[in-house]
């Protein structure tokens, strides 16, 4: 990890200092995708066997997770562990409860009535992933919002382990937000048995959740697709930012970029700081820290990857932060909240030295799936909203057109589309005829 001085660089060594790791493999995997998600539309259940065996290493007798391996899934967890998720879904939750918005009605003209409702999306899917470590926070993050949002289908797919099973933790919380139903299936082939439906798993018509490269590789086929599935927002490896001070703790920072760091090789963690005594301080904390870590085989590609950037103060810090559009962002100075409106693009902020990012990802009730890899500065974090669709609807008096119907028609023909007009017009005439 690297200190870089801000003011020293030129504007290509600017944009190298924020530059992401590289999709390395993405380019190479589009081909192979493509033929993993043709072969499960052709197919569907034996596909999605054949494909398990040969990238999870498991023969499944069947893909759905049965009665039996949810109750012994309950077992395998201390009272401790299920009173942690318990509290999770209870403060996510709150959360997205609170984020339901009423019905929306009100006249834009005398006679013109405007309104917009919330519909539920039917059938959606939920993708969590397994890999290097089983990820149940990610079923609360899916789950508890697409149940809020009044979804009647919510299908849930996820990796077998080597023993055939899905983690006992993810169906416990599968279980606790309400969704009984579990494939045990992952990676693109999961992708495209959501999207386009199996014998066994049906098709859905919103596809959410992370992963690996192969996984939104799948997710991006499928979405341009007009018979596959929507996707939530596009992603890439996990990042953090945090934007610290000489007030802030050493030890914090460095703990904060390696939680993140951990994630994945190409998961980047930076610092942007005015201090430069703070930054060589985290590095040392960075090197000490890590050497007591489990996952240090993944740190050590990441944190070469990551850096420190020292900026003349903390103004700059903002602007480069700004621009580099982190998935997380953590401001750690004094008088941290008072920044709070000249940051435009982050996917979540934790506020001062007692707001850690995992407190984001697991129970604080904020969502941690999250746009990264810059899309921050157009996308936003998963919401209540995204699992549901809003409708407009417009009811006009004949009062109501014989008043608006005139600029309507007006604005048709300056388009030069007649038809237009007359679908107006004729009703208008309809109505001079009564008068």
């Amino acid at each position: 990890m690297r200190i870089l001085y801000w003011q020293d660089l030129d504007l290509a060594q600017r944009s190298a200092a924020l530059a992401r790791p590289a999709f390395a493999a993405r380019a190479g995997i589009a081909g192979d995708v493509a033929r993993l998600v043709g072969a499960v539309r052709t197919d569907g259940d034996a596909a999605l066997l054949a494909l398990t065996e040969r990238f999870d290493g498991v023969r499944l007798e069947a893909l759905a997770a049965s009665p039996a391996e949810f109750a012994a899934a309950r077992s395998q967890l201390t009272p401790a562990q299920l009173a942690a998720l318990t509290r999770a879904i209870e403060n996510v939750e709150k959360f997205h409860a609170a984020q339901q918005l009423p019905p929306l009605s009100l006249e834009t003209s005398p006679g013109v009535r405007c309104e917009r409702i919330t519909r539920a999306i039917n059938a959606v899917g939920l993708y969590v992933p397994a890999g290097s470590a089983p990820l149940p926070s990610a079923v609360i993050m899916l789950a508890v919002p697409a149940r809020l949002a009044g979804c009647p289908q919510r299908v849930l797919c996820t990796p077998p382990a080597r023993d055939g099973g899905a983690h006992p933790a993810v169906l416990v919380a599968a279980q606790l937000c309400g969704i009984d139903t579990v494939f045990k299936v992952g990676g693109a082939q999961a992708i495209a048995a959501l999207a386009y439906g199996t014998a066994t798993v049906p098709k859905v018509d919103k596809i959410f959740g992370p992963g690996n490269a192969w996984v939104t590789a799948a997710k991006q086929l499928v979405a341009a697709d007009p018979d596959g599935a929507a996707v939530d927002l596009p992603a890439g490896p996990s990042e953090v930012l945090v934007i610290a001070d000489d007030s802030a703790r050493a030890a914090f920072v460095a703990a904060d970029l390696l939680a993140q760091a951990e994630h994945d090789p190409q998961s980047q963690a930076i610092l942007v700081t005015p201090s430069a005594k703070l930054a060589s301080a985290v590095l040392a904390e960075v090197e000490r820290q890590m050497a007591t870590l489990s996952r240090r085989s993944i740190l050590l590609q990441s944190i070469a990857a990551s850096r420190c950037i020292v900026v003349p103060d903390l103004a700059t810090a903002i602007q480069v932060s700004n621009e580099y559009a982190p998935e997380h962002l953590l401001l750690q100075f004094r008088q941290a909240r008072s920044a709070l409106s000249q940051i435009r693009n982050a996917g979540s902020i934790f506020l001062g030295d007692w707001s850690p990012e995992p407190m984001g990802d697991y129970c604080s009730g904020t969502n941690h799936v999250l746009p990264t890899y810059g899309y921050a500065r157009a996308y936003s974090g998963l919401s209540l909203s995204d699992f549901s669709k809003r409708i407009t609807v417009q009811e006009l008096t004949p009062d109501g057109l014989r008043d608006l119907g005139p600029v309507a028609a007006t604005l048709a023909h300056l388009e030069g589309l007649d038809a237009h007009a007359a679908a107006v017009e004729r009703r208008l005439a309809v109505l001079e005829h009564r008068t």
